[in-house]
């Protein structure tokens, strides 16, 4: 039997998301014939080609010849007045950003060779605050650097122009996201199904085409980790079903494990034959099984399938069968690779955010140090969800094992660990394994700041090859922290995060605001705490994120204890996750967010820690109540408690 195992579009462009590796390794441990296809990649590459953009340039001139010249969106009418351009350069730059021609870099950073649209706008923009922002960032010698920013920056005009002007459902890391994410409905995605096809979802079909040739499965298992993988992840289906209506289709994944947990319209089984929550490994094993006749459909594990009730009716049936148990982490194997284009990925750059950079730049191999969150108390987390709620590790010596094993397969020493938060006791012991056997790899992941990372551990994990962490300081208010639940308090994180960025270990702080009850007062001390940490150099990347309630957190699931009142919902027949609700403190979040992430991205540039709270907003907000020295007495006391 053979697995034919797919990540639909889209994802990130620089590296193979690690669901189908994982699978396919596993599978491969229990005798199964796996193997593994990227269509998101290749159909971003199959798109980005000289002979595409002249049918591109045929669908935008179709659908504008009834415009004006000064009617036409930015990106469509520089795209037409600059073709020829973007029709010589455009497989060039991709070839520069697959590593493949760096003396391209050169000729990119003259400014001559590539078209530059509306993205570059962002450059002007930054010059006029503060100067020549990219000699102050990639100064006289990252010629490479600076030309996979301006690279980066022409992807994202032709990227506008598919989605302008030929496929409104085409984006660099999702398709037809809008479709799919907390829709209780499922009429947009199956209309758009039964819909004309798109030049996109056309290559698409063409890709699909060649690799059920190719491989000739038995069954196609799709991963679908995000809303903007559903409409790829129906498509490729739809192809499968039309080639061969006989085939099973398997779909899992990260959003269907999160969105479609009260999945009830029958119309999803026009494409697709069974819908596993979870994790995949014994849902997905436990199909194959059913399908050589070696069990009931009883026996299925968390899934999904169509049945009919006593009256002959389609109906949505989901089976869980709990007496099969989940496979633990020592079981699943390492990833592997093979089948996937490892050499096709672009490294792009993103340059004003640090961390940014490091999500979207470089060849990551990715793994965990463990199933779900040891510590899944954030009351603002899908904490009752299995891929957080069950703890489960292999240990630092396996882990050690598999990294020796995916370095000898890829070639590649570059990690990253997608653990919810890297739990510290297998951390550390996992740093030290690497360190006795002579283990050199670059890793990075995210972690919770709390107490346990002392300066010497921070040094140990930097030893071992550690380079990034991100981590939740989320409202930056102590108040606000424990009705989370977080278990940290501003003063800590300021030590923690100082700790390690004495270390050599860029931090990255996941901020957030709009937490309920959350008050003017508290989100302006908040951004004060914020400004001190990174004028003392605790961390050296952010980002500020609009709270958002989820059903399966403790703030959907039980409101009341957080002041907030749900809104009314529809019902669900499809995706439900985000919900709306009412906070009768009446902060003006959305005047204050504006304020928050204009004031962040001056920060992380190392602009304006002189200024007032109130320089960073359109509107009068409350002055800080929070003392000028709060953070740095506080690192002063890790420094003293050091020292004893």
């Amino acid at each position: 039997m053979t697995v034919l195992l797919m990540t639909p579009p889209m994802t990130q462009l620089n590296t193979p998301y690690p669901a189908t590796a994982y699978l396919t390794g596993f599978l491969r441990t229990r005798g199964y014939e796996a193997v593994q296809r990227d269509p998101a990649i290749e159909l971003f590459l199959e798109m980005m080609t000289a002979p595409a953009l002249d049918i591109i340039r045929q669908h935008v001139e179709a659908n504008f010849e009834h415009f004006e010249d000064d009617e036409l969106p930015d990106a469509i009418h520089n795209f037409l007045a600059e073709f020829d351009r973007y029709h010589l350069t455009v497989e060039s730059a991709i070839r520069f950003l697959q590593g493949k021609d760096p003396s391209l870099a050169l000729r990119i950073n003259s400014r001559r060779f590539l078209p530059e649209g509306p993205a570059f706008d962002a450059i002007a923009q930054m010059e006029a605050v503060s100067g020549d922002v990219l000699q102050a960032a990639f100064g006289n010698l990252g010629v490479q650097d600076k030309a996979k920013y301006l690279a980066t920056l022409f992807i994202n005009d032709l990227s506008s122009v598919i989605t302008q002007g030929v496929d409104p459902y085409f984006e660099v890391s999702r398709y037809g996201e809008q479709l799919a994410a907390a829709n209780p409905s499922f009429d947009n995605l199956y209309d758009t199904l039964m819909d004309e096809p798109t030049f996109s979802s056309e290559i698409l079909a063409q890709l699909v085409e060649h690799y059920l040739e190719e491989t000739q499965p038995s069954v196609v298992a799709l991963t679908v980790p995000f809303p903007g993988n559903m409409l790829g992840a129906l498509r490729i289906a739809q192809t499968c079903k039309a080639i061969n209506p006989e085939i099973p289709i398997i779909i899992g994944g990260g959003f269907i494990n999160t969105e479609l947990r009260a999945l009830k319209d029958p119309r999803v089984f026009e494409f697709i034959d069974f819908i596993c929550l979870d994790d995949g490994e014994r849902p997905l094993i436990t199909l194959l099984e059913y399908f050589q006749g070696q069990r009931e459909v009883d026996d299925l594990v968390r899934t999904y399938f169509l049945a009919e009730d006593d009256n002959g009716e389609p109906y949505v049936h989901f089976n869980e069968n709990p007496e099969l148990h989940d496979i633990p982490q020592v079981e699943v194997g390492a990833p592997i690779y093979d089948g996937l284009p490892l050499s096709e990925y672009l490294s792009l750059c993103e340059m004003l955010n640090p961390m940014h950079r490091i999500w979207s730049d470089g060849r990551w191999n990715k793994l965990t140090i463990a199933h779900g969150c040891y510590w899944r108390k954030c009351s603002f987390c899908d904490v009752s969800l299995d891929y957080i709620d069950r703890y489960d590790t292999a240990g630092a010596d396996i882990l050690v094992d598999r990294i020796e094993q995916l370095i000898e397969e890829t070639g590649q020493t570059g990690f990253h660990f997608v653990d919810e938060a890297l739990p510290p006791k297998t951390l550390f012991a996992f740093a030290k394994r690497l360190i006795e056997r002579n283990v050199v790899i670059s890793w990075w992941g995210n972690i919770r700041f709390e107490r346990t990372f002392s300066q010497a551990r921070c040094q140990l994990l930097a030893d071992s090859g550690c380079i990034a962490v991100s981590g939740g300081l989320e409202v930056a208010s102590d108040r606000l922290l424990k009705l989370m639940k977080k278990g940290v308090s501003v003063e800590r994180v300021a030590q923690v995060t100082k700790a390690f960025s004495d270390a050599g270990i860029m931090v990255h702080a996941y901020l957030m605001y709009g937490f309920p009850t959350q008050t003017e007062q508290e989100t302006v001390d908040s951004l004060e705490m914020v400004r001190q940490m990174m004028q003392q150099g605790c961390f050296q990347s952010a980002y500020w994120h609009r709270f958002v309630a989820t059903i399966h957190s403790p703030v959907g699931m039980n409101p009341e204890k957080f002041g907030i009142t749900l809104s009314d919902r529809p019902e669900v027949l499809f995706a439900e996750n985000d919900v709306d609700f009412s906070d009768p403190t009446d902060t003006d979040h959305e005047m204050l967010g504006e304020g928050l992430r204009k004031a962040i991205y001056n920060y992380m540039h190392g602009i304006g820690f002189d200024q007032p709270m109130s320089f960073w907003f359109e509107q009068g907000v409350a002055r800080t109540s929070m003392k000028k020295d709060l953070i740095s007495k506080a690192i002063s006391n890790l420094i003293d408690s050091s020292e004893e």
